[in-house]
């Protein structure tokens, strides 16, 4: 049995035990496991070395680094990097000197993944468990308990848990790299900006330059060849060519290798990464290496193997989608947006001055392109467009905006209805057919518009497009401003009317209507009205055209109908049991399929009486459809409400329908009112409407009355109903309520 090693209480004892077996490895990679070691007593140093160094672990040997206190540890840690084991003395110049070197190791080094063990001779002057808990420490024990196999034991364990957290981190800190670098790809627009870049950033995850190729294999009819898409290092100025194998055996052979395997290679000087494409291309990438790779370089270069593969697809697709974007699939013309974006940059030119856009029609296509089919169309519209190549492609920008619609950018000499048209003057020959097209041309001068309106100057060249149509087919119409700006503003318009609905800048006001004899108001009607948040209003006859126009007024009649019978309910509840709510309906909300479900619901969510609420229609809803209006009014009458027709005069309504009709009530239009004390004829017709609706059993108001001798004559002819500001002026809910307080009323003791 061999003499123990032995010393002092603060020195490190061997006890006598058996040597551990060592097994020798023929092959010991060179890199070796650092250890340092901390300690203020050079026989400590001594004796671990004596211990371990001729036992290597992991079938790695180990190396040692030395440091006799913890402020020369400082230094010494400061410029060394991967120490993967610390065996380090608790007390040196300090009682705290080792535990204070520790937090300086983690928090200030931040050295994480180095393993720390404690040694002390003087147990007790840090407790073990707060050690361990506060510190990241792998081991604390004392150098009296350290036999020879325990410390062999503590380092390996140490250094399997370092190697441990050393793979992690390698993990985690390439596949953040592979993300950036992922991400940095998808910023690369085109497969050879994105194929130069895969090449630099496999490199990069290596820390390595690029030295490569990156290569597509391309079929060339009865052989395959690869293509060279990016090229680096020693490889540089190759690209877009076909990858030698003469001169490039070496590369050539371990490229096809990896592409017929599917499969990375590696060698001792390379790496050469499979790149699965798509069906039509694969791709593969060479670099050349100074040294083998390590596992987790080949575990993490496969990963991004499969992020660039499908990048390589994404980029390819991108690529195909770029064509189908800005390119018409039918004749290989630039679509609407790669003619907006030649309009772009010709308006960013000195020539714009100079230049004309023209979209031409062809007249009359879609019958042509039914009676002899789809294909038959094609092969037209690919006639047009290779003429228009073949004599104006040199001098004009050409694309296809639309089915049967071609777009012309070019100087206005050219860009011309008499050039354009005549294009058109001889017959177009298809399958041994002779058609005789022509066209239809709306222009605009580039002149007026600035570098970033060119979606504005397409619009506007529909615009005369659509104005040269309506006036005669064949011709030709240039855009002025004036034709767009009726456009443009009801656009506006409606986005803002749409606005403040939301916002809430609509509102509803009653205007009352008044029994002529008594005086006394009978009810009122409801009235949309729009204050802006500059405090102006807009006129209801800007908005509501466009509130019909574009749909909104479905939403917008539905809550005015809901907000009027709110209100007519309030008002019962405050005594006014017979008050009657009129609310205008337009013709859009009236042909609305839904019309009457809508109707339905809103009397049973009111719980307004029926009987208390009327529709207003106006006269030319009347006469569209009657048929299916009379059915619709009948539905609308069995739920208990009543109808008035407004407006009533200013159309051509039949007698005969309107019997039919089983309306409750005509409202004789302002123009008669107006005209009423001024004009015989006036007085007549409004005579007439009273006597019609009489002899119908039909109740008749007159509105839009601002004169006493109005309200006379019309009381005279024995109209029974009126309003107008004669009486009142619309006004909100809690003005309606003041001014019936005032007002006198059917039943003023329960007001």
């Amino acid at each position: 049995m061999p003499p123990s090693i032995t010393s002092s209480d603060d020195e490190l004892v061997f006890l006598d035990e058996r040597t551990p077996v060592v097994h020798v490895v023929e092959h010991m990679p060179e890199e070796a496991w650092r250890v340092m070691i901390i300690d203020d007593d050079a026989d400590v140093h001594s004796a671990t070395i004596l211990a371990l160094g001729n036992m290597p672990i992991q079938q790695r040997p180990l190396a040692f680094l030395h440091a006799y206190s913890a402020a020369e540890a400082r230094e010494v840690l400061a410029s060394e990097k991967d120490v993967a084991v610390i065996l380090l003395d608790v007390v040196m110049e300090r009682e705290d000197a080792g535990l204070q070197l520790v937090r300086h190791i983690r928090e200030v080094l931040k050295q994480s993944e180095v393993r720390i063990i404690l040694r002390t001779g003087q147990p007790g002057y840090a407790p073990e468990m707060d050690a361990i808990r506060d510190f990241d420490i792998n081991d604390y024990k004392s150098k009296a308990e350290l036999t020879r196999i325990k410390l062999y034991t503590a380092v390996t364990a140490a250094i399997r848990s370092y190697q441990q957290i050393r793979a992690i981190n390698d993990n985690r800190r390439g596949l953040d790299l592979i993300v950036r670098a992922s991400t940095e790809l998808m910023a690369l627009h085109g497969l050879p900006d994105f194929a130069a870049g895969a090449l630099a950033r496999a490199a990069g995850l290596l820390g390595l330059q690029p030295d490569g190729v990156l290569c597509a294999l391309e079929d060339q009819g009865t052989t395959r060849q690869l293509l060279t898409i990016a090229a680096a290092g020693r490889y540089a100025g190759r690209d877009s060519k076909p990858l030698d194998p003469r001169n490039d055996a070496a590369v050539s052979n371990a490229v096809r290798q990896a592409l017929a395997e599917r499969r990375n290679i590696h060698t001792p000087d390379s790496a050469v990464l499979y790149l699965a494409g798509s069906a039509h291309r694969r791709f593969a990438a060479y670099l050349h290496i100074p040294a083998p790779l390590r596992e987790v370089e080949q575990r993490l270069l496969e990963v991004f193997c499969s992020n660039v593969a499908i990048g390589l697809d994404n980029v390819e697709l991108v690529s195909r989608l770029h064509d189908f974007a800005f390119f018409d699939p039918l004749t290989k013309l630039p679509n609407r947006t790669g003619l907006k974006e030649a309009l772009d940059s010709k308006l960013v030119g000195v020539d714009k001055s100079y230049a004309t856009l023209a979209l031409v029609d062809i007249d009359h296509f879609a019958e042509t392109n039914d009676a002899l089919g789809h294909q038959f169309g094609d092969q037209l519209l690919l006639g047009v467009a290779a003429r228009m190549r073949s004599r104006l492609g040199k001098k004009l920008t050409i694309g296809r905006v639309g089915g049967d619609t071609f777009g012309l950018i070019g100087d206005s000499d050219q860009v011309s209805p008499a050039v354009i048209l005549g294009l058109f003057e001889e017959p177009f020959s298809i399958d041994n057919n002779d058609v005789q097209l022509s066209a239809t041309i709306g222009l605009v001068r580039l002149a007026d518009y600035a570098a970033d309106t060119g979606t504005d100057a397409l619009k506007d060249a529909d615009i005369a497009l659509k104005r040269a149509k309506l006036q005669q087919r064949s011709g030709h119409f240039y855009y002025s401003r004036s034709m767009g700006m009726d456009i443009r503003e009801r656009v506006r318009m409606m986005h803002a009317l749409r606005s403040a609905f939301q916002e809430r800048e609509l509102f509803v006001v009653y205007q009352p209507q008044i029994d002529l004899v008594s005086r006394k108001p009978v009810g009122a009607e409801a009235l949309l009205r729009w204050k802006s948040k500059d405090g102006s209003f807009i006129p209801p006859d800007r908005f509501i055209p466009i509130a019909e126009y574009s749909g909104l007024i479905i939403e917008l009649g539905e809550w005015v109908l809901r907000e009027a019978c709110m209100e007519q309910v309030r008002l019962q509840q405050l005594g006014l049991r017979d008050f009657r709510m009129s609310v205008n309906v337009s013709q859009v909300q009236f042909r609305h399929p839904h019309f009457l479900a809508m109707l339905r619901k809103a009397l049973e969510d009111t719980r307004i009486k029926p009987a208390l609420l009327e529709l207003e229609i106006t006269e030319s809803i009347a006469m569209e459809e009657p048929d299916a209006l009379i059915r619709l009014l009948g539905q609308i009458k069995q739920l208990g409400v009543s109808i008035a027709i407004d407006d009533f005069g200013t159309g051509f309504s039949s007698l005969s329908y309107l019997q039919q009709l089983q309306a409750d009530k005509l409202k004789i239009d302002r123009a008669f009112v107006n005209e009423i004390i001024q004009s015989a004829r006036g007085s007549s017709i409004a005579e007439m409407v009273i006597q019609l609706g009489r002899n119908l059993g039909m109740t008749v108001i007159a509105e839009g009355v601002e004169h006493e001798r109005q309200a006379d004559k019309l009381a005279a002819l024995g109209c029974p109903l009126a309003q107008g500001y004669l009486f009142a002026r619309p006004m909100p809910r809690e003005q309606l309520i003041e001014w019936l307080q005032q007002a006198p009323h059917p039943d003023s003791s329960r007001f």
